[in-house]
This record gives C-alpha cells, sequence and structure tokens, in this order.
C-alpha cells in the first residue's frame, strides 16, 4: 500500500514526495509488484523513450519506436502477471536489483498534481554479474485524492543495452 499523504498538492511536503519515491523503489527491489502497482492511478502513462540516431529522443510514442510503453495501468498489470507466472523467460530468474534516487526537483504545483524530475541509478545482478542503470524521470503525482503516479517518462541515458530492459531496472 502506499504511504498515505496529504490530499492536495500544495500541502504534500517535499518530504512526502521524496518519501513516495523511495517507497516505490523500494518496492521494485523487495519485487513486491502488486504492491508497487498501487502506486499508479488507473490511467497511468508509463513511458520510456528511445534515443534516435540524432542522439534525441523519440517524442511520440504511438508513432516512434520506444524502449517502454503502456498507455495506461493495464499494460503494468499484464507486465507484473508475466513477472509472477514466470511467463517472461527473459526476466527469469529474476534480478536482484537496488534502486538509488537522487536530485529530487518539484517542477511545478498545480491543483490535484505536481510534476517532479529526478535522476536514478539501479544496480541489477544476474548470472552472477551486476549491471548499472541510470536516467533521469519526468513523474507526475496525482494528488487530488489518494497520491499516485499519473504520468512516467523514463529516460534511460545508457541506451547501449546488452538484455531486455524491464520496469525493475528503471
Amino acid at each position: 500500500m502506499s504511504p498515505v499523504l496529504e490530499d492536495t498538492a500544495t500541502a504534500l511536503s517535499y518530504a512526502d514526495i521524496c518519501a513516495f519515491l523511495y517507497h516505490e523503489a523500494r518496492l521494485l527491489d523487495d519485487r513486491a509488484f502488486d504492491e508497487w502497482l498501487d502506486c499508479y492511478s488507473e490511467n497511468a502513462e508509463y513511458w520510456m523513450p528511445s534515443w534516435t540516431d540524432d542522439d534525441a529522443l523519440t517524442t511520440d510514442p504511438q508513432t516512434e519506436i520506444s524502449l517502454i510503453y503502456y498507455p495506461n495501468r493495464r499494460g503494468l498489470e499484464d507486465r507484473v502477471y508475466r513477472l509472477k507466472t514466470e511467463r517472461s523467460s527473459a526476466s527469469t530468474p529474476e534480478p536482484r536489483t537496488a534502486h538509488f534516487i537522487g536530485n529530487v526537483e518539484v517542477l511545478e504545483r498545480r491543483e490535484g498534481a505536481v510534476d517532479l524530475r529526478y535522476n536514478w541509478n539501479t544496480l541489477a545482478h544476474r548470472y552472477q554479474q551486476t549491471q548499472q542503470f541510470f536516467g533521469t524521470t519526468f513523474l507526475t503525482l496525482d494528488t487530488s485524492s489518494a497520491v499516485n503516479i499519473l504520468k512516467k517518462k523514463i529516460v534511460l541515458k545508457d541506451d547501449y543495452i546488452h538484455q531486455v530492459i524491464d520496469v525493475y531496472h528503471v
């Protein structure tokens, strides 16, 4: 379950915002995928654009290639189902991960929402090898009732990867 936070964007403290982000990351590290889903609203968009040959990010997940794109929470739910039922051979065995979050910035507060930006680094250990992923995330928190993620755009900075990348890596 997500930590209980204040109801409005203006009442949501910086410490509360960071606690929410750390909570989401810990759930991934603990492989508590059902609880992790509770961090997302039903219509949450989850997007990791890819880099073009011109060293620019793709801008439209509907017409350009993305590393990950789910237009709503149902896509995340399907991904979690596959992870939990071992229907994802690319994720078996699941790696052990450690997520680190820093430079959390509040970009904008408005009625019912907060826009954030933060940097992250994830270490993932699988098959006796440790890999590192890092990037920047732009996130919108819905604060109109319970606090949850409405939009998440993940910019993977080290995009020359040698494996499948999944939600628990970022």
